[in-house]
């Protein structure tokens, strides 16, 4: 797996703890497998690495917590994510293919061009 691909997949998992954690504090592995889709062993798998990352860590409950490394990366890619499902939406673009698309784009935008198109959506809704 390239590191793109990777980091990708990161992303993903932070995303969803976030939005996870945003319901209710205790969230386990099992909680982020259902939300994913994912086997409950990928994502232990994931989490280890996460841990190692310092994305995340696991109390003594097995609750996971996102490190203030992990919640920053987490909300980065969660605004993209909402900015861009907004942007589509207002283009026109049905509420179920922008979220696809954002989901998509959100891990290989540049941060430069995720920026022009946050100024530039605020500049025409002003």
């Amino acid at each position: 797996m390239s590191l793109k691909k990777n980091s990708e997949s990161e992303e993903m998992y932070l995303e969803t703890i976030l939005r996870l954690t945003s319901d209710n504090p205790e969230v386990h592995s099992i909680d982020v497998a259902n939300e994913m889709g994912f086997s409950k062993p990928s994502v232990s798998v994931a989490m280890k690495h996460m841990r190692e990352d310092g994305l995340i860590t696991i109390d003594e409950y097995n609750h996971i917590h996102l490190t203030d490394k992990g919640r920053q990366r987490a909300e980065s890619v969660y605004e993209r994510h909402r900015v861009l499902t907004e942007l589509f939406e207002l283009l026109g673009v049905s509420s179920e293919v922008a979220e696809e698309d954002a989901c998509r784009i959100e891990h290989v935008i540049s941060d430069e061009t995720f920026e022009a198109i946050k100024a530039h959506a605020r500049s025409q809704l002003s």
